[in-house]
């Protein structure tokens, strides 16, 4: 039966090429029991979660707490609604998830005329029985080497602009409509910058339509036609790091750009996968550049964008390999960056973190965060045996602290 739920980095990427569609089900829609229409209340959290949860903390000053999560069929051994150990801390500490991998066109959209909506449906059919919202990730992942491969090889005909416009505006309309009422927040374009040419980066979309920005204009303009009161986010990786100065650069001249043509983008998402790939003698963590970072956010914020908090976790590479000494350091780097991230309270809303167990943290695959010791990265808010560390009781901190 095909479900309804309207009616009730860059290499992350190594997770997302591990996602097999063999089995995800064909067709324009995926098979899949109806959705539970009144919810539940929640599960009560395992004695192994701290309370009061980090969402009831956030819920304090208005906003969400949340998670990126997994369907994973079939596998326990996972950070995936599979597996009770993680569901639970999910359950304990978030009000909001967001699929992983399982919306993005590579898992969800095998041929230009087949969806698989399966494993994104027992996503939010899940989160629905367990009174959790969900968010949207993403609608338009506009980089080459994150389009499935029919799509880098498409074929657009004699009237490429209309036949681009056409493509891209049925997948988003079909994925919107399908979770109408449920999914109200999308990141309807993720991390469109190239970094060679620092603009906008070129896909075959991008050359049949005549610009990137042609695309990315669209991407909005569909979305806001589907969702009137829904809130569109331009989505890409950052934070306050030095080495990221050039990006943001590049990010701030692409809001610019959305705001002088009208795009109907609403807010950022800023993915704040925080880095210490280096330690500053002066704080003892890794070097952030204050500054500069509060310039951004005063001129993202000025042109009326909001702020959310999308992907987080922390890169540990330059830490030691003891782990009561690392665990601290991370928490105390987590704190420094939410208490700045905090003093945008009235432009803040939701605050995700991109897993919640080391052990299933895409920065365990990802070869720049990868410690020359061979340790796990311990960049998620409970360790791989599914315990608090550090770094949730500075979370838990620095959002009580800022109401």
């Amino acid at each position: 039966m095909s479900t309804d739920f309207s009616i009730s980095r860059r290499a992350a990427l190594a997770g997302l090429a591990a996602i097999p569609l063999v089995g995800c089900g064909s067709g324009s829609t995926g098979s899949t029991a109806a959705p539970v229409s009144t919810p539940p209340s929640p599960t009560p959290p395992t004695s192994g979660v701290p309370q009061p949860g980090l969402n009831a903390i956030a819920a304090r000053g208005g906003r969400k707490f949340g998670s990126a999560i997994a369907s994973t069929p079939g596998n326990t051994n996972a950070g995936s609604i599979q597996n009770p150990a993680y569901t639970a801390i999910i359950k304990g500490e978030c009000g909001l998830v967001v699929a992983e991998n399982e919306m993005k066109w590579q898992a969800l959209r095998p041929s230009p005329t087949a969806y698989t909506f399966d494993r994104m449906d027992e996503i939010v059919r899940w989160a629905q029985e367990n009174s959790l919202a969900v968010r949207g990730h993403t609608l338009l992942w506009h980089r080459p080497q994150w389009f499935p491969n029919w799509l880098n090889t498409y074929d657009y005909g004699a009237n490429p602009v209309r036949e681009a416009e056409r493509l891209l505006t049925e997948h988003i309309q079909t994925v919107t409509r399908r979770y109408k009422g449920v999914i109200t927040s999308y990141d309807v374009v993720n991390e469109a910058i190239d970094h060679d040419r620092n603009a906008p980066i070129e896909t075959s979309m991008s050359r049949a339509m005549g610009s990137p920005e042609a695309v990315l204009d669209l991407a909005f303009h569909t979305a806001r036609a589907e969702l009137p009161d829904g809130q569109l986010v331009y989505n890409d990786y950052m934070s306050w790091e030095p080495q990221h100065r050039e990006h943001v650069t590049d990010v701030l001249r692409l809001l610019e750009g959305f705001r002088k043509r009208g795009t109907p983008v609403d807010a950022l998402g800023i993915q704040s996968h925080i880095e210490m790939f280096a330690i500053d003698p002066a704080t003892g963590v890794g070097p952030f550049a204050e500054r500069e970072w509060r310039s951004f956010l005063d001129e993202v914020t000025g042109m009326g964008y909001r702020l959310l908090i999308t992907e987080f976790d922390v890169k540990d590479k330059a830490l030691p390999a003891n782990i009561a000494q690392r665990d601290e350091k991370v928490a105390d780097f987590s704190r420094r960056y939410f208490d700045l991230m905090f003093d945008y309270d009235a432009h803040l809303d939701d605050v995700l973190a991109w897993g919640m167990v080391d052990r299933f943290n895409w920065l365990q695959g990802f070869d720049p965060a990868k410690r020359a010791d061979g340790q796990e990265v311990r960049g998620t808010p409970y360790d791989s045996q599914y315990r608090a560390k550090p770094m949730r009781t500075a979370l838990a901190d620095a959002i009580s602290a800022a109401g």
